[in-house]
């Protein structure tokens, strides 16, 4: 990519977008990542929080850890921990037919 082609309109317009595709890349890769560790220690006869313990859970505001209960089967950036109101991700897949249960982690 030029960039010495753009205009300083579009320079300004991809350096917004810049931030939000290198979040998603990252969380995406991370994603990846813990899913081969998944997989791993599955493959030993663990799940990777019996090898992570308490450190696998997510420290919730009030200092609770809460781990993640449910996650979306074609995002895995959407999780829930099943606490508090429905995201709307949540609403959104039951309301078109899919169930809870589809969505454990």
């Amino acid at each position: 990519m030029d960039l010495t082609t753009m205009s300083a309109a579009q320079l300004r317009d991809l350096q917004l977008r810049i931030p939000a595709e290198l979040k998603r890349r990252e969380s995406q890769e991370k994603q990846e990542i813990l899913n081969r560790a998944r997989a791993l220690a599955k493959a030993s006869g663990y799940t990777l929080e019996d090898l992570l313990g308490k450190e696998s859970k997510i420290k919730a505001g009030s200092g609770i850890k809460v781990r993640i209960k449910y996650r979306h089967p074609q995002n895995p950036s959407l999780e829930w921990t099943g606490r508090g109101r429905k995201p709307k991700w949540v609403e959104s897949w039951l309301a078109n037919g899919g169930t809870l249960e589809a969505l454990l982690v």
